[in-house]
Parts: C-alpha cells; sequence; structure tokens
C-alpha cells in the first residue's frame, strides 16, 4: 500500500492537463480511493491549478468521506480564489465555521479578507482569536481592505504596529490615503519610504491625477527611476481624464518612441480621450500611429473604443464595421453608440432598427432615439415613443428625456432640422437669456439651409449682446457663406479669426470652391499651418466636379484614396468626373480599385413620414405596398417633366450603356420614388418634407424643381449635406450643393 500511495503521489504531481487529472481520477474511482480526504485535496489542488469547471470541483468535494478533512475545504477555498468565485468563497468558509473547521493554511485568510470586500475587516477579530494577526500576508491584506474600505484610521493603526515593513506594506497605505483624497499623508509616508519600486511612484502619479493636479502627476512621472507600460497608462489616464488630450497624444508619441508597447489600456484611453474631445486632428494622428506601429487592436474595449470614436466623427462605415464584429461580445455602450451614431447622422431607420433589436435598453438607449428624433424634425415619432417608454416598468424618464424635447436650445435645433427655420427663429426670439448655444443653434441652422445673409446678421447680434462667439458659431457662419456664395463676406469672417483652426480651413476652402476659385483653394491647402483633413481634400473635389476640373479632382481624389480609403463616396465622384468626360477605361479603373480595396459603394436611401411610420426607398425599389401606384404615379409624372422640357442627366450614370438604359437607370432613384410617394398620400398645397442619406443627385436636383412648379408644392428634402427648399421651379442651394 505505501508503494501504491507514494507511485499516485508520484502521478499526481506530474499532471500537467485537465484531461490528465480527469484520468487520474477516474483511475482512483478505479482504485475506490476517489473518496478519500488526502485524494480529495490533491484533486482539488489540480483543480485550482488547471482551472476545472466549478460543477466538476464541486463534485469532488461532496464525494469526500465525512468528517471531510480541513485541508480538503481550504484547497477548495483557493481553488474559488482562483476563479475569483467570492461569494462561493465565503460561504465555504461559513459551512467550515459550523463544523467548527478552519483553514489549516493561514495564507489562505488573506484571500478571504480580500474576497469579504467591505465586511473584510470582519475577519480582523477572527485573526487576532488564532493568532494569526502578526502574519505579514494578513497584516498586508487588512490594511488594503481598510486602505479600500475605511476607516483609514485603522489601516494606519495596522502599519504602525507592524514590526517589519516591507514595499508592499507601505504602497498599501499610500494607496489608501489617496483612495480617501488624504494627499499630505501620502506625500509625507512616500517621502519617509525607505525604498521606493515603480508600483510606489506609479501610485503618486494617479494619485495626483485623480486630484487633477496634473502638474506635479507629471513631475513625479518625469522623476521615476524606472517606468512600465503600468506607469504610462496611469500618466494617460490622467491627462485624458481631466481633458487634456493634446499632451495625452504627445506622452503617447513619446511612449511609442521609447520602444515601450502600448497594451489594450493605453489604447483605450487615448482613443477615449480624442472621441470625448472631438478633435480630428488628435484623432487622425492617433490612429496613423496605431496603423504604422501595427499595434494589435483586436481587443474588446480597444475596439469599442474605435467605434465610439469613428462614430463622433461621422465614420459610420467604420463604426459599423467594428460593432458587426464585435458580435457575441457587444455590449450596451456598443449598441448606444451605434444608436446614437445614427441618429447624429440622421439615418432613423437604421437606428430604429438596432434599437429594436437591442437585447436590453437602458435610459440612455431611448434618450438617444427621443432626442434623435426631436433632432431631426420627427416630433410625433419622438413623442410615441417617449409614450412607449413610459410603459416599460424598467426604465424612469431622467432629466435628459424631458429637456431633449422642451428647452428653448434643442427646440430650435429641432425646428431648424425639419427645416422650419421660421419657427426656430421665433422660440430663439421668445428666449428671455441666450448663450453661446442658442445663437449657435440657430446660425448652425441658416447653414443648413444656406442663408448667409441671416447667419451674418445673428453673428452680429451676438455680438452685439456681448456673446462671444466659438470655433462652431465661426463654423456655421462661413458654412452659411458658402452656401450662399457670399464669398467675400466669408472671407472677413475667416480673417477675423484670431486663430483659425482645421475646420474653419475647410470651411473657406469649400467657399472657393463653390464660387469657382479653385487655384486660389488650392494654395490655401498647400499653405495651411497643418496637414489638411478627408473634408478639405472632400470639398476640393466636388468643387473640381461642379467646374469640370478633371486634373485638380483626380489629384484631390489620390489623396483621399490615402486619407480615408473605405469611403466610397470620394471613388463615386471621381468616376462621375470620369464618366462626364466619357472616360470609361478610367471609371473601369476606379471600380475595380474599389473592388481591390474591398469599397462597397453607400446605398443611397431615401425616407418620408406619413400615418406616424417611416417610409424608405432606394433606387429601383419595388418593396413598398403601394409599389403598383407609385410607378403608375412616376409615368405620369415623367411625361408632364418631359413636356415641361425636362432631359434626363445620364454623365451621372457610371455605366457605358445605350442612352435610354441610361434615362431608366436615373428615373427610379430614391428621391423620386419618395417625393412620387408623397405626392399621392398629401393632400394638395401639403409641404413634402425627404430625407436622404447621401448627396442628392444632379438629375433628381433638376427633376425635383420642376415638379415643385407643376403640382404647385413647396419640396424639402435634406441631404447629408445640406437643406434644398424646391418651390416653384428653384432651389434655395442655387443649384450648387
Amino acid at each position: 500500500m505505501p508503494q501504491s500511495h507514494s507511485h499516485l503521489s508520484r502521478i499526481a504531481s506530474q499532471l500537467t492537463t485537465i484531461n490528465h487529472l480527469k484520468q487520474f481520477h477516474a483511475h482512483l474511482l478505479h482504485h475506490a480511493l476517489h473518496d478519500h480526504n488526502f485524494w480529495v485535496q490533491r484533486l482539488l489542488a489540480s483543480c485550482a491549478r488547471f482551472h476545472a469547471p466549478p460543477s466538476y470541483a464541486c463534485r469532488i468535494l461532496a464525494s469526500a468521506r465525512q468528517p471531510v478533512s480541513a485541508a480538503a475545504f481550504t484547497n477548495m477555498l483557493r481553488y474559488y480564489s482562483e476563479l475569483g468565485a467570492n461569494h462561493e468563497m465565503i460561504s465555504l468558509f461559513q459551512e467550515m465555521q459550523n463544523r467548527s473547521l478552519k483553514p489549516d493554511d493561514p495564507f489562505v485568510y488573506p484571500m478571504l479578507i480580500k474576497a469579504s470586500g467591505k465586511n473584510g475587516f470582519l475577519f480582523h477579530s477572527c485573526m487576532i482569536k488564532t493568532g494569526h494577526d502578526r502574519g505579514k500576508y494578513i497584516r498586508n491584506a487588512l490594511m488594503n481592505a481598510y486602505g479600500k474600505y475605511g476607516p483609514i484610521e485603522a489601516a494606519r493603526q495596522v502599519f504602525e504596529e507592524m514590526h517589519e515593513r516591507n514595499i508592499a506594506d507601505w504602497n498599501a497605505i499610500i494607496s489608501g490615503y489617496w483612495k480617501w483624497g488624504i494627499e499630505c499623508q501620502a506625500r509625507k509616508l512616500f517621502d519617509s519610504m525607505p525604498d521606493k519600486n515603480v508600483i510606489t511612484w506609479t501610485t503618486m502619479v494617479t494619485g495626483y491625477s485623480k486630484m487633477k493636479d496634473l502638474d506635479t502627476a507629471r513631475s513625479y512621472f518625469d522623476q521615476m527611476p524606472e517606468k512600465t507600460v503600468v506607469s504610462w497608462n496611469a500618466m494617460l489616464s490622467g491627462y485624458s481624464q481631466n481633458r487634456f488630450p493634446k499632451e495625452a497624444l504627445s506622452l503617447f508619441q513619446e511612449m511609442v518612441s521609447v520602444g515601450l508597447s502600448p497594451n489594450e489600456t493605453t489604447l483605450v484611453s487615448v482613443i477615449s480621450s480624442c472621441s470625448l474631445h472631438g478633435n480630428s486632428e488628435l484623432s487622425d494622428s492617433v490612429l496613423k500611429i496605431l496603423d504604422e506601429t501595427k499595434i494589435n487592436t483586436k481587443n474588446t474595449y480597444v475596439k469599442t473604443a474605435l467605434l465610439d470614436l469613428y462614430a463622433k466623427f461621422g465614420r459610420l462605415d467604420m463604426a459599423r464595421k467594428i460593432f458587426d464584429e464585435l458580435g457575441i461580445y457587444r455590449n450596451l455602450v456598443t449598441w448606444n453608440c451605434m444608436v446614437s451614431a445614427y441618429m447624429r447622422a440622421g439615418d432613423l431607420i437604421s437606428a430604429k432598427e438596432l434599437f429594436d433589436r437591442m437585447p436590453e435598453k437602458d435610459i440612455v438607449s431611448w434618450n438617444s432615439m427621443i432626442s434623435g428624433y426631436a433632432q431631426n424634425g420627427q416630433s410625433f415619432l419622438a413623442i410615441e415613443l417617449f409614450r412607449e417608454m413610459i410603459i416599460d416598468e424598467h426604465v424612469v424618464p431622467d432629466e435628459v428625456t424631458m429637456p431633449s424635447m422642451s428647452i428653448y436650445n434643442s427646440l430650435i435645433f429641432m425646428y431648424s432640422r425639419c427645416g422650419n427655420m421660421n419657427k426656430a427663429e421665433m422660440i430663439f426670439q421668445e428666449m428671455e437669456n441666450r448663450d453661446v448655444v442658442s445663437h449657435n443653434a440657430l446660425i448652425t441652422g441658416f447653414a443648413a439651409h444656406g442663408n448667409g445673409t441671416e447667419a451674418l446678421r445673428f453673428l452680429r447680434k451676438m455680438k452685439d449682446e456681448k456673446i462671444e462667439p466659438d470655433r462652431i458659431t465661426y463654423i456655421g457662419v462661413l458654412t452659411a457663406c458658402s452656401h450662399s456664395g457670399m464669398l467675400e463676406e466669408g472671407k472677413k469672417v475667416f480673417e477675423s479669426i484670431e486663430a483659425p483652426d482645421i475646420d474653419h480651413y475647410a470651411c473657406i476652402v469649400d467657399l472657393l470652391g463653390r464660387v469657382g476659385k479653385l487655384d486660389e483653394a488650392k494654395r490655401i491647402i498647400d499653405e495651411m499651418p497643418m496637414d489638411p483633413h478627408a473634408e478639405i481634400y472632400g470639398s476640393l473635389l466636388n468643387a473640381s466636379r461642379i467646374h469640370k476640373r478633371l486634373d485638380l479632382g483626380e489629384f484631390c481624389a489620390n489623396k483621399l484614396f490615402e486619407l480615408e480609403p473605405e469611403n466610397s463616396g470620394n471613388y463615386i465622384l471621381l468616376s462621375n468626373m470620369y464618366s462626364s468626360a466619357g472616360k470609361w477605361n478610367s471609371v473601369d479603373k476606379v471600380r475595380k480599385s474599389m473592388k481591390t480595396r474591398g469599397v462597397m459603394k453607400t446605398t443611397g436611401w431615401s425616407w418620408v413620414e406619413h400615418g406616424g411610420k417611416m417610409h424608405k426607398f432606394i433606387v429601383g425599389d419595388r418593396s413598398h405596398k403601394q409599389t403598383a401606384e407609385i410607378y403608375s404615379k412616376l409615368a405620369d409624372m415623367n411625361r408632364k417633366l418631359r413636356s415641361f422640357g425636362y432631359m434626363a442627366d445620364k454623365d451621372i450614370v457610371l455605366r457605358d450603356v445605350e442612352a435610354e438604359e441610361k434615362e431608366d437607370m436615373v428615373g427610379t432613384h430614391s428621391e423620386k420614388l419618395a417625393v412620387t410617394f408623397s405626392l399621392l398620400v398629401s393632400g394638395p398645397g401639403c409641404v413634402i418634407r425627404v430625407v436622404k442619406n447621401i448627396r442628392i443627385c444632379s438629375d433628381c436636383h433638376t427633376a425635383i424643381k420642376m415638379i415643385s412648379k407643376l403640382e404647385g408644392r413647396e419640396i424639402i428634402v435634406r441631404d447629408n449635406n445640406r437643406f434644398h427648399h424646391f418651390k416653384d421651379d428653384s432651389c434655395s442651394c442655387g443649384d450648387y450643393w
């Protein structure tokens, strides 16, 4: 028997996998040894080592002969500690107490103290009774518990009673003082510490960062004898969480330059910083570093941060790609982020589709949808969803839910977005007190509607009221001047900006492009004090298309292919230029380039509200239940248009096909179907409102102008660029968009 026991012990010590463990367990069963307390404790020790399933470990403990030994229970405690199963660990310890058993290894007590959380102090008296309170690991665990949950004075008492203190003990008490915001004691202990390690220094950096004293935090960081990735992350998090994105990026670049590999925590901190503060230059720089250094961005938390970043900057294609890649790892944050992104872009249908698919919803989910509907002019749908929210027992409206439809600034924004600037201005005038947000809401509304004169008037009014314009104000005014073709006024505004940023440069480039001064726009791009971003080259590309400057268009397109290779719109604009010039070989090359790079053309959608529902159309759509009526009305409308002098703009078709086929292709664009449907279901004289997710094409623009005259209707189309008010065969954009 001793030889057999020795032989089995040798086998047990050589186990390397859970499969080996199960084979050994089967061997014990075969020899009827599986219920011996000695072998039970050995099996449980192996369970902890291989992270065996809880059900398996529990069966092993349950199989032990009575009375179960303290050693078996102790190994089960270790197993639960390895798994982080705190509740099960405490329950098992209570069962031991009921059996008058104590752990046979005092090292288990620090695990129990940690697992007990805020109740860890209850073990202190138990330790005193058993004589284990002098153990250094137990004292350190008690100090951590008091430091985290209080009272901090008890932690200090344990510290003072220690005859010998190691670095971990000093770190524990210093960390405890920082937890309670007692900087003076933390600093005194740090200064009196005989030896310090990287954790000590990092604790000071984190402590001062949480107190928003970034200068002192940076001082400790710079004095560190050695730094780990955790140290860098502490300083990066300090900058990020205290709204210092430029400093965070600078430190990140320094970190990469010294050859230290960032981890997932680093990336989340830096990406979140850029996302939080909405700085496109910083974000582009971070994404460039990530690409150049080939840093792993597969981690779920990193992907979530990237999704939020892309969503905040309107890169819905990339955001949705990451969202889909996350699959089962999506959480409430990622769902809310994607829904909110679609709402900001005006894609109400995609937002609602995702919202309906959400496995769970919180107040943020509902607020995103309700405020999104309100800000996109769909007040009826906002109210309906609010009613649905009230019925849900699990969600209670908060201060964000109600103001999204009631406070003045949101109302101004809402009326602006739904095309009613008269109502938006009326709300503005009713306000007793107006801030910069109030003015910006109105000015950006005028910008979207192409009313530069009014935007400039309210800029002057703003200054008269002693309200300082901010960067958003100037972007709104410059955009309004651009959409109105007001070159000289726009130049004066641009020159008045003390330190124009990249978005202000984008506006002036767009303005110069719209009025045909493409060479001057190109000169400004060349002389800018910062690197141009995609929006700048995009504006010049569109201007090149309008003014038929193929040479400049090719230059801009190639720059855009480098900056945002997955944006299909740039490829389509260049293809439009080639097709207009009859360069079909070049059109084919662009298409092949898109295919090689895996770029998919964005599907164009147009939708209208009728009867409390959104009706969505795509090109050639025949899925609507009133398809027959829609196409009959469309055919009748086309006959009227032709008699009115309309000729289809076949240049926008990106295929070398017969003229008749080209006319059929443009004749069923989504915006034409949406307008036709609205003519069918609305009464004479009613305003037609259409929302489109991409830029309205030139053929539809011409056709809808004529339809407004023929039908005696005002038609408002909001595409992804601006509002178009069609009335009496004219458009508010002046045929430039």
